[in-house]
């Protein structure tokens, strides 16, 4: 740990907690019995600090955070303390609790559209928000929503603050709820979950904006998150939960380089790297979290835990100090200070290399082929008589290739058409603008229904959404077998098939039975990839298939899908807006903007050196799960969201966030307005970008960086700087 960074918490002690929770547990009773969701949670939050909780989906994160706030159902018993500024907070009714909430202890939704009413404007949410805990006037108010507004950098405030939320984006939306949430200067701001949803850019701007926030208000915050990387740029303080209970706590610095607990080793195993191009395995941690409607016998990770002995298994391990600052729930915590990383004590699965890793990329047959495809949708207007008034360009012009054994990644923000890219792909349209062709066979050239059908078994799609991909009427081995009855394979055949199809992708064959809510999230996306496996396709086409898992449920799929490539030899087109698994499952990548590529290459060649300023926005964008490097990292923020494909602008489509365009000349400026740049060889082999004037510097106004150049401010500064 740093000194600098060891004397910024001593600082935050100063003066005593602002909240602090002794020995929370939260019970819920349900049909099948008392469910319990929370465990002995202690901490202590003092004014500045930033408390990071951590842990998979069920690990009781948020209700530990509802408790605080006050909110959970009815049919919740909650026993121990929570008190803000001395005073308890536990036994008080919700007209009690409502003076608190907003002015003293403060939270930012995972969901912004939710947390918004639709038919008032955010205007009057934020003025509602000020007027319920203050006396101040309707005209003051309003002043104040509009600063509010300003400050959370919503352009336009005083024009915005009349719109309501379907009129903003997702981004936007984010802003208007964390202005709402600072409106009364709270000393305490709980953010569960603020940036799971959106773009990796939008992401660093929100962020950006929590730390204006606690600047704005000096308030301690707990971050509330699944993304080790965000919690390692923001955090001081690291809480790390496992079914119901702190496993792990202590300071960001020396909780991510000496953790201590089998669990948190194994979680930042399982995160692959954007900083790294190594090709390794991740580390999958295998079972799922324990059911809490029984308390646990023994340690509760034990069944999952690589290190396991029969001590585990006699009583639960309290959460003790095993260094200065630094508290973990394992009895072995001491052996563990001599290992080097989570490959020490998980079983990692070597990196799977297939017949085709030596051979040239030039000597592979094409496996997928796309040549400029178009994909417009005609605006219309009118009620009775409708006229078109334009079009919507989702796909402009799209030309790539996979080969055999490879992976394509396409990556981009939110409505940039990678979707829409891949449902073209799979509609197989002879009517489409453009062509693709599938293993030398041209959609062109199809005339009948059947010889569609014929060339897509050759592709199949795996959907970001594994339990909407999936019937739940259906049975797993119904679901598998289904596109196999399909073609014709008699049910002796198919049933020796899916079983054979389940071990391939780790799943027992005797739950052939089960249906798919008896699945965990990571189970039922290997269902979805052995029925996408089922017809022996040559091309799998992947939209988002790990977003919707825990990273120790992610990496495990992950591992699957290079164990699959390599055996099978099969071709992926990948979708993502994670880059740091994009980066490890990737041969190359195609960076798409408003439909078109702005940059594709080799995925190290385009990641190590980065041309276009939206891909060098979108790498600096995404965390690295290390605080050291995370305070050094230099961060180029964006200003705006994506343009609407109906207002697309003449020339370049970028030079409205552009942070080179400002710093140009007039001259060169009137080109970007008014040209169209083509993708142009770098001069590297298998890398072209979208760029007139890749070489200039960003301008400074558009660059933050996370150093922490004051040890005794608790928020992080933003320097302006130039980069490259």
């Amino acid at each position: 740990m740093t000194d600098t960074a060891s004397a910024t918490r001593e600082d935050l002690r100063v003066g005593g907690p602002v909240l602090s929770v002794r020995d929370l547990h939260v019970r819920f009773g349900t049909e099948a019995g008392s469910v319990h969701a929370v465990r002995g949670v202690d901490f202590d939050l003092h004014p500045g600090q930033v408390l990071g909780i951590v842990g998979e989906s069920g690990s009781g994160k948020s209700v530990t955070s509802l408790a605080i706030m006050g909110l959970l159902a009815d049919n919740a018993k909650i026993t121990g303390s929570i008190t803000y500024n001395g005073q308890e907070l536990l036994g008080l009714s919700d007209r009690q609790m409502s003076r608190h909430r907003g002015t003293d202890i403060a939270m930012v939704f995972q969901d912004p559209l939710s947390s918004l009413t639709p038919v008032h404007t955010v205007g009057d949410q934020i003025i509602e928000a000020l007027r319920s805990h203050g006396s101040i006037g309707s005209a003051a108010a309003r002043k104040r929503a509009i600063e509010l507004l300003e400050i959370v950098g919503i352009p336009s405030a005083s024009t915005r603050v009349d719109s309501y939320p379907h009129e903003f984006s997702g981004g936007m939306r984010q802003r208007v709820v964390i202005a709402t949430a600072i409106a009364n200067n709270p000393r305490v701001i709980i953010a569960d979950e603020p940036t799971t949803a959106l773009d990796v850019t939008i992401q660093a701007q929100i962020l950006d904006v929590l730390k204006i926030a606690q600047k704005e208000t000096g308030a301690a915050v707990i971050m509330i998150t699944h993304d080790l990387g965000v919690v390692a740029g923001i955090a001081d303080e690291v809480m790390v939960m496992y079914a119901g209970r702190p496993v792990e706590k202590g300071g960001v610095d020396d909780l991510y380089t000496r953790p201590l607990m089998p669990y948190t080793i194994g979680l930042l195993g399982s995160i692959p790297r954007i900083d790294s191009g190594e090709k390794r395995s991740l580390v999958p941690i295998e079972g799922t979290p324990p059911n809490l409607l029984h308390e646990p016998e023994g340690c509760p990770f034990a069944p999952r835990c690589p290190v396991v002995t029969d001590a585990c298994l006699e009583a639960e391990p309290p959460l003790q100090i095993v260094a200065p600052g630094h508290a973990a729930a394992c009895i072995r915590s001491a052996e563990l200070r001599r290992i080097d990383g989570a490959e020490d004590i998980f079983p990692v699965p070597p990196v799977a290399v297939g017949r085709l890793a030596q051979l040239p990329r030039e000597q592979r047959e094409v496996a997928l082929s796309v040549e400029n495809l178009h994909r417009h949708f005609p605006l219309m207007k009118g009620t009775l008589f409708k006229r078109q008034v334009g079009d919507v360009k989702a796909v402009d012009g799209l030309t790539f290739d996979i080969r055999e054994g490879e992976c394509l990644a396409i990556v981009g923000e939110s409505g940039c058409g990678k979707t829409t890219t891949l449902l073209e792909i799979m509609e197989m349209s002879p009517k489409m603008s453009g062509n693709v062709v599938v293993l030398g066979t041209s959609v062109k050239e199809l005339r009948k229904k059947s010889e569609i059908t014929k060339l897509r078994r050759n592709v199949q799609l795996v959907f970001q959404d594994p339990m909407g991909a999936l019937d739940p009427r259906f049975t797993v081995f119904e679901i598998i077998a289904e596109p196999l009855q399909t073609y014709g394979m008699k049910k002796e055949e198919c049933e020796k098939r899916v079983r054979e199809l389940m071990k391939t992708v780790g799943l027992m064959p005797d739950h052939l039975n089960r249906f798919p809510t008896q699945f965990s999230g990571g189970q039922r996306q290997r269902i979805g990839i052995a029925r996408a496996l089922a017809l022996n396709p040559k091309v799998i086409i992947l939209d988002e298939p790990v977003s919707a898992l825990d990273v120790s449920i992610q990496a495990g799929v992950i591992n699957l899908l290079d164990q699959l490539r390599a055996e099978i030899g099969l071709s992926y087109l990948f979708v993502a807006h994670d880059l740091a698994v994009v980066r490890h499952i990737s041969d190359r990548v195609g960076v798409m903007y408003l439909g078109k590529f702005v940059e594709i290459g080799d995925v190290d060649e385009v990641f190590d050196h980065p041309t276009h300023p939206y891909t060098r926005a979108l790498l600096s964008a995404i965390p690295v799960p290390d605080p050291a490097k995370e305070r050094r990292r230099q961060r180029i923020l964006l200003s705006g969201d994506l343009p609407s494909p109906l207002e697309r602008p003449e020339g370049c489509d970028f030079a409205s966030r552009c942070p080179i365009f400002n710093g140009l000349d007039e001259e060169r400026r009137n080109r970007c307005r008014t040209e169209e740049p083509p993708l142009v060889p770098t001069g590297a082999d298998d890398h072209q970008q979208a760029c007139f004037f890749p070489e200039e510097k960003l301008v400074t106004a558009q660059v933050s960086t996370h150093s922490t150049t004051d040890a005794h401010s608790p928020t992080r500064t933003n320097q302006e700087r130039n980069t490259r």
